[in-house]
């Protein structure tokens, strides 16, 4: 028999045996801690082995109240199900049993009335018939057999087995009938069996006043919040996850105006919330959830409170709380030292908005400080990236350790563009785009103004910091920045730099730098308070991204699969020297070629040889395109894809039949990011430069120019194939949008009706630069 005391916090380690599983499909979960302290982290959860969900009434129970939700719970049984298979060990405290009963007792007495009616009155008309009141532990009497028969029903589809138990205060307050139940639930859990716990409400007296939770060892059973905690603690459980209808827990009832969604919660914030009203069946609300989650989190156990009823959250909801993503509520008893990263966003917003305002010198004083610091600062900035080296070199490959390396030059290089970025911004923000004279005294403008709120998400590119700091800077921009945890030192420095540069004029906060656990696709669920998401990284980080920021726009880019083309009429020198630079300058960068096209006409002449010469001399690996591999007796590698991006001393070859081919191709294996064309016939190439439609198109010029630095812009925050908006390398203008503001004298739009005294002009007016706080003069 287990034997466990009722004092969690200070009762021996109980030593438990770890399963050998067989047929598991996932993972063996190990027991990764000795039990007596919470975790601290939501990212610490994936380490949770043995896991309560309380499923409340309203996760069970349809709408109506009468009968379950058999969706939900189905999708509920399928996480279930999948953790314990990966060899963690569930319990469900569920309830349920009042609405089920009272769908059968309904069912019977309708069918019993209509019955006695029938024989009443002769015929099988029915009149109205009304319900009697039905008692909620007849209900639960006769509901219970069948939650728990649909319970069984739905785990025997996974191959999992479960067992039920019906408990009532009395089973806790007896030592030993407390003790027989743990002995119980342990050796279910060691046969891997799931126990369904749930209150006998059938025979339940109602809850004494007062005499619930009245200190860390005594808790009264009122409720499957408080019964769920309770067990939780008694049998020394990683985590309990309470289902219910709202997402979590608010600094204010949910649906009031400044409702606020709790990430974490800590024991000492109690009195910043207020409790709204109960959910819509059960007898338990928030305050009782949250102070039997207090309880439990003292007790040892971590506590997650999330909504189990959301249709496009629900079947994913248990997975992603073990996962350690942000859902729900999470009681954790350690408080971060900083800010939260919500708080961080609310103060880079509010430093934005006057950073916005700012004169344009003062925000080019500010780059231009920063770009001193980048000088002045160097030996620091160079200590720090050393660490980071030190750390990553057996950890990245040598194209990821280039990147995130800095050098005196590289420093020098970031200072110039700065100072590029600085000039430039002197006419961003307030910019008058055009200017209407609608009617008589009445001008419309359309300025350009900030985003807002910027994410910029980038890996091992400490140099991208100060690049896109400054942009952001240059278009009052704010800005929340997370960096590879590879260049944390790095980072650290280079912000601490523009946050001292960003003092000059009193707007440090505008630039933050996340550095807390928090996860990527965490930071893509702030769509209330982040305007746009900018990634700097790999392809696979782009994609991730893109798929995780469902209400947040992304600029970028998640391939670079760049095309050169080599026309029948190109020069030799220019050919070999575009293709070496495209391909072996840089050949991790998203503007590299990654697919050589041939004229048909060049092969097995001195210029496709001296390519082919020049590739292998430089180490270039080879893969051959369906048709170059057809032409040749001995080839290369065939190409598995014609669609892929290298980002390494490899390319593809493929031949093609004429220029309207190498633009066909491209249009159908490219990505829209660069492609050049090597021609000498200006006919030629102009066809190629109108006809492709990829965000930058070059003729004679390598494609590693697709880069803001080389276009002049000072920098970048990255290259955009996208449609709308900023498409490819996006500098200081891709940062801004427009507003209109409209001057009048009391006009009406009724004044521009049939029966109204005034008629639209619409007279296009010189534009002038806006100042922030000054009228533009015609």
């Amino acid at each position: 028999m287990w034997h466990l005391l009722l004092y969690p916090t200070s009762s021996p380690f109980l030593t438990l045996h770890v399963r050998q599983w067989s047929n598991v499909p996932f993972f063996t979960v190990p027991l990764a801690r000795a039990h007596g302290k919470s975790f601290a982290h939501r990212s610490d959860l994936r380490q949770a082995k043995r896991i309560v969900v309380k499923l409340g009434s309203a996760v069970v129970t349809r709408g109506d109240e009468c009968g379950l939700a058999l969706g939900r719970l189905a999708s509920i049984v399928e996480q279930v199900a999948m953790l314990q298979n990966q060899g963690r060990e569930m319990m469900i405290v569920t309830s349920g049993a009042v609405a089920f009963g009272k769908q059968r007792l309904r069912h019977e007495i309708l069918l019993s009335q209509s019955v006695r009616q029938a024989l009443h009155s002769g015929q099988n008309q029915l009149k109205d018939m009304s319900l009697p009141v039905l008692e909620a532990r007849a209900c639960a009497a006769a509901g219970q057999s069948g939650l728990m028969a649909l319970y069984e029903a739905m785990f025997t589809q996974y191959s999992t087995c479960t067992a039920q138990i019906l408990v009532t205060n009395l089973d806790f307050h007896d030592d030993q009938k407390r003790r027989n139940l743990k002995s119980t639930l342990h050796e279910l859990l060691r046969m891997n069996i799931v126990p369904i716990i749930n209150t006998n409400d059938a025979v339940v007296p109602p809850p004494e006043p007062n005499s619930d939770l009245q200190g860390v060892n005594v808790i009264s059973i009122k409720d499957n919040d408080s019964l769920a905690a309770r067990l939780a603690v008694e049998m020394r459980a990683d985590l309990l996850i309470a289902l219910s209808d709202v997402e979590g827990l608010y600094d204010s009832p949910p649906g009031s105006d400044d409702a606020k969604l709790l990430d974490t919660f800590y024991p000492g914030d109690q009195h910043s919330i207020t409790y709204g009203t109960k959910s819509r069946v059960g007898i338990g609300g928030m305050e009782a959830k949250v102070k039997a989650a207090l309880w439990a989190l003292q007790g040892g156990t971590s506590v997650v409170i999330a909504n189990g009823t959301h249709p496009k959250v629900t079947g994913h909801v248990i997975t992603d709380i073990v996962e350690g993503k942000k859902v729900g509520t999470f009681f954790s008893e350690v408080k971060p030292a900083g800010p939260t990263v919500e708080q961080q966003t609310e103060m880079a917003r509010s430093a934005g908005r006057t950073l916005a305002s700012l004169e344009p010198e003062q925000r080019s004083d500010i780059i231009c400080a920063l770009a001193d610091l980048l000088t002045e600062r160097k030996d620091q900035i160079l200590s720090a990236n050393k660490k980071d080296m030190e750390h990553a070199v057996s950890r990245l490959s040598p194209a990821m350790l280039k990147r995130l390396s800095l050098s005196s030059s590289k420093l020098n290089s970031l200072s110039i563009g700065l100072r590029q970025i600085a000039v430039s911004s002197q006419d961003s923000v307030g910019r008058v785009l055009r200017k209407t004279r609608v009617a008589n005294n009445l001008e419309l403008e359309q300025i350009t103004v900030p985003i807002g709120v910027l994410l910029v998400i980038f890996e091992s590119r400490p140099d991208c910091l100060p690049q896109v700091s400054a942009l952001a800077i240059a278009s009052g921009n704010a800005l929340l920045l997370k960096g590879g945890k590879e260049a944390a030192n790095t980072n650290r420095i280079l912000h601490e730099l523009a946050q001292e540069a960003l003092s000059i004029h009193g707007v440090k906060d505008a630039i933050q730098l996340v550095s807390t656990r928090e996860e990527v696709e965490d930071l893509c669920r702030l769509e209330k308070m982040i305007d746009l998401i900018i990634p700097r990284g790999s392809s696979q980080l782009v994609r991730d991204i893109q798929r995780a920021a469902k209400g947040i726009p992304v600029l970028g880019h998640s391939e670079g699969i760049c095309h050169v083309y080599v026309d029948h009429e190109a020069s030799v020198d220019k050919a070999i020297k575009i293709i070496r630079d495209s391909k072996c300058d840089y050949p991790a960068a998203c503007n590299a070629m990654e697919t050589l096209l041939v004229h048909r006409e060049l092969l097995r002449t001195p210029l496709f040889d001296q390519i082919i010469d020049m590739l292998r001399t430089e180490h270039v690996k080879i893969h051959a395109g369906p048709k170059f591999a057809s032409y040749l007796t001995f080839s290369p590698s065939e190409v598995k894809s014609l669609r892929t991006e290298y980002g390494d001393l490899e390319c593809c070859i493929e031949v093609v039949d004429s220029m309207q081919e190498a633009v066909d191709h491209i249009h159908k294996y490219g990505s829209s990011h660069t492609d050049v064309i090597v021609t000498e016939n200006e006919d030629t190439a102009e066809q190629f430069l109108q006809q492709l439609d990829s965000a930058c198109v070059f003729w004679n010029a390598s494609s590693r120019f697709a880069d803001g630095y080389r276009f002049g812009l000072g920098a970048e925050v990255g290259i955009s194939t996208a449609r709308i908006h900023a498409r490819g390398p996006v500098g200081l203008e891709g940062l801004l949008t427009t507003k209109w503001v409209l001057r009048g004298e009391g006009h009406t739009a009724a004044d521009f009706s049939e029966q109204g005294s005034m008629t639209y002009l619409h007279e296009n007016l010189p534009v002038a630069r806006v100042l922030p706080g000054r009228r533009t003069t015609s």
